[in-house]
Protein backbone atom coordinates (compact mmCIF):
# COMPACT_ATOMS: atom_id res chain seq x y z
CA UNK A 1 0.00 0.00 0.00
CA UNK A 2 1.25 3.46 -0.88
CA UNK A 3 1.82 6.03 1.80
CA UNK A 4 0.40 9.49 1.37
CA UNK A 5 2.32 12.59 2.33
CA UNK A 6 0.69 15.98 2.86
CA UNK A 7 2.85 19.07 2.44
CA UNK A 8 1.95 22.56 3.68
CA UNK A 9 2.92 25.34 1.25
CA UNK A 10 2.56 29.07 1.96
CA UNK A 11 0.89 31.25 -0.67
CA UNK A 12 4.23 32.69 -1.73
CA UNK A 13 5.75 29.21 -2.02
CA UNK A 14 6.11 26.79 -4.91
CA UNK A 15 2.51 26.05 -5.89
CA UNK A 16 2.99 24.25 -9.20
CA UNK A 17 1.87 20.86 -7.83
CA UNK A 18 -1.28 22.37 -6.29
CA UNK A 19 -1.97 24.17 -9.55
CA UNK A 20 -1.49 20.96 -11.56
CA UNK A 21 -4.13 19.14 -9.50
CA UNK A 22 -6.55 22.08 -9.66
CA UNK A 23 -6.05 22.45 -13.43
CA UNK A 24 -6.71 18.73 -13.91
CA UNK A 25 -9.84 18.63 -11.70
CA UNK A 26 -11.47 22.03 -12.07
CA UNK A 27 -10.42 23.36 -15.47
CA UNK A 28 -10.10 20.17 -17.52
CA UNK A 29 -12.58 17.80 -15.84
CA UNK A 30 -15.23 20.28 -14.66
CA UNK A 31 -14.77 22.99 -17.32
CA UNK A 32 -14.26 25.86 -14.85
CA UNK A 33 -12.80 28.88 -16.64
CA UNK A 34 -9.20 29.79 -15.87
CA UNK A 35 -10.33 33.30 -14.89
CA UNK A 36 -12.59 31.85 -12.18
CA UNK A 37 -10.10 29.24 -10.98
CA UNK A 38 -7.18 31.65 -10.65
CA UNK A 39 -9.10 34.11 -8.49
CA UNK A 40 -6.22 36.08 -6.99
CA UNK A 41 -6.59 34.56 -3.51
CA UNK A 42 -3.75 32.03 -3.71
CA UNK A 43 -1.14 34.35 -2.18
CA UNK A 44 -3.39 34.96 0.84
CA UNK A 45 -3.88 31.24 1.49
CA UNK A 46 -1.94 28.31 2.84
CA UNK A 47 -1.99 25.38 0.44
CA UNK A 48 -1.83 21.66 1.13
CA UNK A 49 -0.82 19.05 -1.42
CA UNK A 50 -1.28 15.29 -1.01
CA UNK A 51 1.40 13.14 -2.65
CA UNK A 52 1.35 9.46 -3.53
CA UNK A 53 4.92 8.25 -4.04
CA UNK A 54 5.95 11.81 -4.96
CA UNK A 55 3.07 12.43 -7.39
CA UNK A 56 0.58 15.20 -6.47
CA UNK A 57 -2.92 13.70 -6.23
CA UNK A 58 -4.89 16.13 -4.08
CA UNK A 59 -4.89 19.71 -2.88
CA UNK A 60 -6.78 22.34 -0.93
CA UNK A 61 -6.18 25.84 0.32
CA UNK A 62 -7.13 27.59 3.55
CA UNK A 63 -7.70 31.24 4.28
CA UNK A 64 -8.49 32.85 7.62
CA UNK A 65 -10.78 35.76 6.63
CA UNK A 66 -11.57 36.73 10.21
CA UNK A 67 -10.61 35.70 13.73
CA UNK A 68 -11.67 32.15 14.60
CA UNK A 69 -13.02 31.43 11.08
CA UNK A 70 -11.22 29.27 8.52
CA UNK A 71 -12.36 29.05 4.90
CA UNK A 72 -11.38 25.85 3.12
CA UNK A 73 -11.32 26.22 -0.65
CA UNK A 74 -10.30 24.46 -3.84
CA UNK A 75 -10.47 20.95 -2.40
CA UNK A 76 -9.58 18.60 -5.25
CA UNK A 77 -8.50 14.98 -5.69
CA UNK A 78 -7.53 13.60 -9.08
CA UNK A 79 -10.28 11.38 -10.49
CA UNK A 80 -8.33 8.11 -10.43
CA UNK A 81 -7.55 8.57 -6.69
CA UNK A 82 -11.07 9.27 -5.45
CA UNK A 83 -12.95 6.92 -3.10
CA UNK A 84 -9.65 5.99 -1.40
CA UNK A 85 -9.92 8.15 1.72
CA UNK A 86 -7.65 10.90 0.42
CA UNK A 87 -10.26 13.64 0.68
CA UNK A 88 -11.03 12.66 4.26
CA UNK A 89 -7.33 12.57 5.14
CA UNK A 90 -6.86 16.01 3.61
CA UNK A 91 -9.87 17.50 5.40
CA UNK A 92 -8.83 16.03 8.76
CA UNK A 93 -5.36 17.51 8.29
CA UNK A 94 -6.79 20.92 7.43
CA UNK A 95 -9.10 20.88 10.44
CA UNK A 96 -6.19 20.04 12.75
CA UNK A 97 -4.10 22.83 11.24
CA UNK A 98 -6.79 25.52 11.55
CA UNK A 99 -7.69 24.38 15.06
CA UNK A 100 -4.03 24.98 15.96
CA UNK A 101 -4.50 28.54 14.63
CA UNK A 102 -7.44 29.05 17.04
CA UNK A 103 -10.16 28.65 14.42
CA UNK A 104 -13.43 27.52 16.00
CA UNK A 105 -15.46 27.31 12.79
CA UNK A 106 -14.80 26.14 9.24
CA UNK A 107 -16.68 27.44 6.22
CA UNK A 108 -16.64 25.97 2.72
CA UNK A 109 -18.63 26.06 -0.50
CA UNK A 110 -19.26 22.42 -1.41
CA UNK A 111 -20.28 21.25 -4.84
CA UNK A 112 -23.68 19.67 -4.35
CA UNK A 113 -22.38 16.45 -5.95
CA UNK A 114 -20.08 15.96 -2.93
CA UNK A 115 -22.31 17.44 -0.22
CA UNK A 116 -22.75 14.01 1.42
CA UNK A 117 -18.97 13.62 1.68
CA UNK A 118 -18.80 16.76 3.82
CA UNK A 119 -21.89 15.80 5.82
CA UNK A 120 -20.13 12.55 6.82
CA UNK A 121 -17.29 14.72 8.14
CA UNK A 122 -19.68 16.72 10.30
CA UNK A 123 -20.40 19.71 8.06
CA UNK A 124 -23.90 21.17 7.89
CA UNK A 125 -25.48 22.99 4.95
CA UNK A 126 -26.24 26.60 5.85
CA UNK A 127 -27.59 27.90 2.55
CA UNK A 128 -29.73 27.03 -0.41
CA UNK A 129 -28.00 25.88 -3.58
CA UNK A 130 -26.19 28.56 -5.55
CA UNK A 131 -24.15 28.68 -8.74
CA UNK A 132 -20.39 29.15 -8.52
CA UNK A 133 -18.20 28.74 -11.60
CA UNK A 134 -21.17 27.19 -13.41
CA UNK A 135 -21.51 24.42 -10.80
CA UNK A 136 -24.20 24.01 -8.12
CA UNK A 137 -22.81 24.59 -4.62
CA UNK A 138 -24.05 24.87 -1.05
CA UNK A 139 -22.44 26.75 1.83
CA UNK A 140 -21.44 24.41 4.67
CA UNK A 141 -20.00 25.00 8.12
CA UNK A 142 -18.55 22.96 10.94
CA UNK A 143 -17.86 23.95 14.54
CA UNK A 144 -14.47 22.83 15.79
CA UNK A 145 -14.29 21.81 19.44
Amino acid sequence: MSEYEIRRIPGDGELSDAYDVRRDVFIQEQNVSEAEEWDGNDEDAVHYVVYNDGYPIGTARVRIPEAHLAKIERVAVRKQYRQAGIGQLLMETLETEVRDQNATEVLLHAQTAVKQFYEKLGYMATSDHFNEAGISHVKMTKRLD
